[in-house]
């Protein structure tokens, strides 16, 4: 009875692989979804919806863009990592998303290597450091100078509790000695019109989201937040040759990829990746990037599989840093 058991599971484990690939040989047979665990307007949803087009065209199927926004992006994430594994179900991940969650929420949901294939980190993007207009600052120093005098009234905005947008600023007032207060919002897309309107004083934001409004003067670009500076802002330093003390190679930004959940074929990762691959090649999808001001990547599963360990890595010594712990 034991080897009749033992051989009845290896049958259905055998019946399994069989129909698994049976599934990936036919794939894509039915609409494909992109999770954007944030609100529309954000650099995410810039991205995906900038692959959204050329990824039907090759798939031959409708990729449509879901945006999912909520608790720091938590609720999008979520719903992916507990999808079928059967590739219609795509996560735009940010470094938010996968590498700084796990360092800040001791009872997240979802395990970001555990419960993702990643597929390719597709763009990275520096921030850039903005303020209303109407604030008495012009530069990094006079916007530091102006933090000390004023410690705990200075309110940055943010994509949310444990967004990268929320750690560089973290990183920020830990180098440079700043007391500043967090007003979080669910992604870029609902931050800036409180920029704009001047409810909030300061943000770091993804060029890709921020410079129209920069480019229209309805912000204030102070610093972006890379080693050199954005061929989008010319002019505009960086922030690690404002000459401010614990400033000096300040670095900190964002990365956007496509993951999809666990257990997912290879033979569909494989299909996915290669038609991802395509697209960032197109000019439509390479000039507009480009011109976004951000770096168009195209990297492998297990490149981007080690650049999200890497980061889970960096990141927690700025957490740690500053003392923060997990709630």
């Amino acid at each position: 009875m034991q080897y009749f058991g033992a051989s009845a599971v290896f049958a259905a484990l055998l019946m399994h692989g069989a129909a698994s690939a049976q599934e990936a040989t036919g794939y894509p047979n039915k609409v494909i979804r992109i999770i954007v665990p944030a609100a529309p307007g954000g650099g995410a949803d810039i991205i995906s919806r900038l692959f959204a087009q050329p990824l039907s065209r090759s798939l031959g199927q409708s990729v449509v863009v879901d945006n999912r926004p909520g608790a720091s992006n938590i609720i999008g994430t979520e719903f992916v990592a507990k999808a079928p594994p059967d590739g219609y179900t795509l996560l735009m991940g940010t470094t938010g998303s996968l590498s700084n969650n796990p360092l800040l929420y001791a009872r997240l949901p979802y395990d970001s290597i555990r419960d993702f294939v990643p597929v390719s980190n597709v763009a990275n993007s520096a921030f850039v450091l903005v303020v209303h207009p109407s604030m008495p600052v012009k530069s990094v120093p006079e916007l530091v100078a102006l933090a000390k005098r004023k410690p705990g009234e200075l309110a940055y905005a943010s994509w949310g509790k444990g967004s990268s947008t929320h750690l560089a600023t973290i990183l920020l007032s830990t180098r440079a000695n700043l007391d500043l207060v967090q007003v979080p919002y669910k992604g870029s897309g609902h931050m800036m019109p409180d920029m704009v309107a001047g409810n909030v004083q300061m943000a770091f934001d993804s060029l890709l989201s921020s410079v129209p409004y920069v480019k229209a003067g309805r912000l204030r670009a102070l610093g972006v937040s890379a080693l050199k500076p954005s061929a989008v802002l010319p002019g505009v330093p960086t922030i690690a040759e404002a000459g401010i003390e614990g400033l000096g190679g300040f670095e900190a930004g964002s990365w956007y990829g496509f993951l999809v959940p666990a257990k997912t074929s290879p033979q569909i990762v494989t299909r996915l990746h290669g038609d991802i691959m395509k697209a960032i090649k197109l000019p439509e999808v390479l000039d507009r990037m480009v011109g976004l001001g951000t770096d168009p990547i195209g990297s492998t599963p297990t490149e981007f599989s080690e650049q999200i360990k890497a980061d889970l890595a960096k990141w927690a010594k700025v957490v740690q840093a500053a003392g923060m712990k997990p709630e």
